[in-house]
């Protein structure tokens, strides 16, 4: 059995046990986020960060979990206007839910709209200060707007969240060293 998919499973049988209730207030994120933050290998903080993803992408009501899943469809289908349109859908139903912004935040990201994409990670931060994920998404936007001391410090704080966010470290050591050289 791969890594993959044996990480999947402990998540599924991880969530299958509790009837709490998820999404970022999820009582369970707690000793995950501490179980991340001192991870000693890429291997297990995998697993763990598949655990948290599961988490945070479960809004805890049926309607909102299918709008999620078909704005994830959507996105992965290249269909941008659609999942974006499913995840407003999903941010009007349970605007206390913070990876429906998240998942916007992505989706206009990836359209080209910067400052729309980083209100929405905000929100997101107001939301679940530890989403390493829109903090990573927020570094990523800070580059694109040519703002590269605020995307040194959004990806060093995903770090301190997530010591293995894959390709983080290089991007950081990058601009620490562009920075050194007075490139930036």
């Amino acid at each position: 059995m791969g890594f993959r998919v044996l990480a999947l499973l402990l998540a599924a049988l991880f969530l299958a046990g509790t009837g709490a209730r998820a999404d970022q207030k999820d009582s369970r994120l707690d000793p995950l986020f501490e179980q991340l933050r001192t991870a000693d290998d890429a291997g297990k903080a995998q697993v763990i960060e598949s655990m948290i993803w599961q988490l945070w992408t479960q809004a805890g009501d049926p309607a909102t979990d299918s709008l999620m899943e078909l704005g994830l469809v959507a996105m992965q289908a290249g269909n941008l206007p659609g999942a974006l349109e499913l995840f407003d859908a999903v941010t009007a139903r349970k605007p206390d839910f913070a990876e429906g912004w998240n998942k916007r935040a992505t989706v206009l990201y990836m359209l080209g709209a910067y400052d729309k994409s980083a209100e929405d990670v905000e929100r997101v931060l107001k939301l679940e200060p530890r989403h390493f994920g829109a903090l990573s998404g927020l570094g990523l936007i800070d580059l694109e707007r040519d703002r590269p001391d605020e995307a040194l410090e959004a990806f060093e704080r995903a770090l301190e969240l997530h010591p293995f966010l894959p390709g983080l470290k290089q991007k950081v050591e990058q601009l620490k060293r562009r920075k050194r050289d007075g490139a930036i």
